[in-house]
């Protein structure tokens, strides 16, 4: 996580998901200084400030492609910051985030190397931090965690990936496409660990998954996520039907 150049970080990161290194789950870390690790670029604004990307073109295809590499580049550092942070979990919940950054990595690989294609690199456009923001209010509550990280931002692209996919399309970017199809592919599976250890923690907890999760998204302000819902691949996801329902009614 303490690595800051975007590359050798994802290199890191998929040998970290190659060799499965075993965990001592009663550990508790101190992160060794401010975290993530970072590069100086992209500049971070608020998320209102990042300028609205159209596919129809080369470079605003580039930033919106570059907007995607952002968000794998944070989910890098979220899926190795739930594995260091978080202690007394079964070794399941910290080979699957290994897994998971590894994975991560090897989006943001391709995504790279994409927009070198494109005339681009990683840090050329602007780009927000809410991502790593809702990670950091959720760092003393790994229930709070696997609620509104995987579960709710990251299954964000489940709903947004498919129309991506139709605008990249249409704008003639075929490779584009078959990389969101990989991304969209593993992200099902990331949004599953998300369900599995946070039903497990509501389980070990005695906590109603659907009504806590309500509480958690008020205690901790996360976005209110509004339709259109990829109900396909939040099933696939592991969401119940309950869960997609509550979604689609939209808040109490």
């Amino acid at each position: 996580m303490c690595i800051t150049d975007p590359a050798e970080k994802a290199a890191a990161a998929r040998r970290l998901g190659e060799t499965a290194l075993p965990v001592d789950p009663q550990a508790n870390l101190v992160a060794p200084g401010t975290l993530p690790g970072r590069p100086l670029r992209p500049q971070l604004v608020p998320p209102m400030e990042v300028p609205r990307r159209s596919p129809f073109t080369p470079e605003g295809r580039a930033a919106l492609l570059h907007s995607v590499a952002h968000i794998e580049f944070n989910a890098i550092n979220l899926a190795l910051d739930a594995v260091w942070r978080f202690a007394g979990m079964p070794q399941d919940y910290y080979r699957d985030w290994q897994r998971v950054a590894a994975e991560e990595a090897l989006h943001f690989t391709l995504l790279t190397g994409h927009l070198a294609t494109l005339g681009c690199a990683y840090g050329d456009h602007l780009a927000h931090d809410g991502l790593w923001a809702m990670t950091e209010r959720t760092a003393g509550d790994i229930t709070a965690r696997m609620a509104l990280v995987p579960r709710t931002l990251e299954a964000r692209g489940l709903d947004a990936t498919p129309p991506m996919q139709a605008k990249l399309a249409k704008a003639g970017d075929a490779r584009a496409v078959a990389i969101l199809d990989i991304i969209l592919r593993d992200e099902i599976g990331h949004v599953g660990v998300g369900n599995r250890w946070y039903r497990w923690l509501c389980d070990r907890e005695g906590l109603d998954p659907v009504a806590h999760y309500e509480l958690l998204t008020a205690r901790h302000h996360a976005p209110r996520l509004r339709p259109p819902f990829n109900d396909a691949a939040r099933l696939a996801a592991g969401f119940t039907g309950l869960e997609i329902a509550a979604l689609q009614a939209g808040p109490a």
